[in-house]
């Protein structure tokens, strides 16, 4: 039986500069960093709601995401315009506007360090 899913991973050339976007630009809640591998690099783990996001290094993974579409973060937050104000406000780049999809919500698309997409969403009620 499936039980939800753990964690999201996102590997990185440069792990901790994009748990730092996370941290200190998003506003992620971190919750640990540790050993990862048996060269002793560093994996970064946050807490977003009751999924786990996990950002590791990876050997194959080298540079930006040449394909940033093909999988996104949705982060919920309770208020779109001011999260978005306050993304745009620490720079991070904006792929789209804010946005409406019926029956879902509001949804606007960022890109963090690495070329990754990531939106935020405010679902209906």
């Amino acid at each position: 039986m499936i039980k939800g899913i753990d964690a999201i991973l996102i590997a990185s050339e440069n792990p901790k500069v994009l748990a730092d976007f996370y941290k200190d630009k998003v506003g992620l809640q971190f919750e640990d960093e540790f050993e990862y591998g048996e060269e002793g690099k560093s994996g970064f783990m946050f807490k977003v709601g009751s999924t786990g996001l996990t950002i590791l290094p990876h050997d194959e993974v080298k540079g930006k995401n040449t394909n940033p579409a093909r999988i996104m973060l949705n982060i919920e937050v309770d208020d779109i315009e001011t999260e978005v104000k306050r993304l745009k406000d620490a720079g991070v780049k904006v792929v789209a506007e804010v946005y409406h999809v019926e029956g879902y919500g509001y949804i606007a698309t960022f890109e963090d360090v690495d070329g990754n997409y990531f939106q935020l969403v405010q679902v209906r009620a």
